[in-house]
């Protein structure tokens, strides 16, 4: 009896720490999960880089944010509809795709050679399923491809002529390569060869590698979509592929964490994952998505030498759009009303 009543007292502690223990929130956990999700929400870039205000006329900042303020629309009016996410990424793309002011589609940047080649990428975050095309020429929208890539395909991605005669075969519309080419591109690229006759050296200034158009959506049956498209890097030579038709480089999605678009310089964003990095540290470390996204940006990635931005969502409606750079041109959207365009920091 006595040895009894010596240990009852240590077996009712450690009865109550264990009890305590239990009780205890754990940390890292996304508490936004017990708030209600807004119905939809989307998000979408321009491309980031050096975009100073003083360097911007009136007017050309009214046409960007006229521009992003349209598309938008498209997204948003999908989503109220009760439209998947996955359409709302195609269709506001396929705008952004067709505004010359932007680096893909038409308006993309020129190659060494003179031509124009396209990269896209799209991510179906319910089945995580995927697709993406690599050195298009003749693709009005390389998004349609990329998504016609992840539906009517067994593959995740094709390039060049192969990409080309699979679009042509389920009736996606073709241009000329010459349909892409703008003038302030053009000169763009005689600016940089000009630079490179002066010196011997090729041209590896930051900002000939930035411009790449992206959506991120979450629908009212709670599924996440993105994608991503662009002309790709100034100059460049020997059929270079950026990150934005790499999945888990420039785009993601996955319903468990969030949905994912990249630009910037894409030679960092592939090294590092950058988008799949994003969904990793929210679903292995419990971080929430401005968290991880931040740190993914502003400091690993920054911390390497690379350069740019995301828009991401989560699997709640929440929005993140962190990036290193002076400006990213961007916008957002959710059902609540909250509507925001944006270009400098």
């Amino acid at each position: 009896m006595s040895i009894c009543r010596f240990f009852l007292p240590f077996f009712a502690l450690l009865v109550c720490i264990q009890c305590t223990e239990q009780s205890q929130p754990k940390m890292n956990q996304n508490h936004s999960a017990a708030t209600e999700r807004p119905a939809w929400a989307i998000a979408i870039h321009g491309g980031a880089g050096t975009i100073l205000k003083a360097n911007m006329t009136p007017e050309r900042e009214e046409a960007y944010r006229q521009a992003l303020s349209e598309a938008l629309a498209i997204g948003e009016k999908i989503l109220k509809e009760g439209g998947s996410a996955l359409d709302a990424v195609e269709h506001t793309i396929v705008y952004l795709e067709d505004s010359p002011l932007f680096n893909a589609g038409k308006g993309a940047v020129f190659t060494n050679a003179g031509t124009n080649e396209l990269d896209a990428s799209f991510m179906d975050g319910k089945t995580r399923n995927a697709g993406a095309v690599g050195g298009v020429t003749i693709v009005k929208n390389p998004i349609r491809a990329a998504r016609l890539v992840m539906e009517q395909s067994p593959h995740v991605m094709l390039v060049g002529k192969g990409a080309e005669d699979f679009a042509v075969l389920h009736g996606l519309d073709t241009v000329p390569n010459e349909y892409f080419r703008t003038e302030r591109r053009w000169k763009a690229l005689q600016r940089i060869k000009e630079e490179e006759a002066k010196t011997g050296l090729l041209e590896t200034a930051l900002d000939h590698k930035f411009g790449t158009v992206g959506c991120v959506a979450l629908d009212q049956e709670g599924n996440l979509a993105a994608g991503t498209s662009t002309g790709g890097m100034t100059n460049k030579r020997w059929g270079r592929i950026g990150d934005s038709p790499i999945i888990g480089a420039g785009c993601f999605a996955d319903n468990n964490t969030c949905a994912v678009s990249s630009t910037g310089h894409g030679e960092f964003f592939i090294r590092y994952v950058v988008a799949y990095d994003i969904a990793a540290r929210m679903e292995y470390l419990g971080e929430d998505l401005s968290s991880a996204a931040d740190y993914v940006i502003n400091t690993k990635l920054k911390q390497a030498g690379g350069s740019g931005g995301v828009i991401a969502v989560d699997k709640h409606g929440n929005l993140a759009m962190p990036f290193n750079t002076e400006g990213m041109y961007r916008a957002s959207s959710v059902a609540d009303g909250t509507r925001r365009i944006e270009i400098y920091k």
